[in-house]
């Protein structure tokens, strides 16, 4: 399975970053043979509007699963839910843990997005 946690650096000793659509990147982690890559979501960190919207379309294109972030706001909370994305919400944490308790199913899963639009 394919997971994309938000994050600010491209290690899995980094902390999650508690924003989606504006967080610097994302790790992609695949589950079955523990392997990650980094994609950057640079295009959306100044974005006017639409952030959350477009970094969402590139999770989804990544063949993504599940998504790990701090927050989503509603609009990308309806790209990735209706994609078939699963959306999990956390407080802070170190990447490389998240990861460990997402494998555990020790993380639950969002049902609403939980900010307003244009949450910085």
């Amino acid at each position: 399975m394919l997971v994309a946690i938000s994050t600010n650096e491209n290690n899995l000793d980094s902390q999650v970053d508690l924003r989606f659509g504006r967080a610097k990147g994302f790790i992609i982690y695949n589950t079955d043979d523990n392997s990650s890559e980094y994609i950057d979501n640079i295009q959306n960190l100044e974005a006017a509007q639409g952030a959350g919207i477009q970094a969402a379309q590139n999770i989804v294109n990544a063949n993504v699963e599940a998504v790990i972030t701090g927050h989503c706001g509603p609009k990308a909370f309806r790209v990735l839910s209706t994609s078939g994305v699963k959306i999990y919400t956390i407080g802070e944490g170190k990447i490389s843990e998240i990861i460990e308790k997402f494998k555990k199913g020790e993380l639950q899963e969002a049902t609403a997005a939980d900010v307003e639009g244009h949450w910085v």
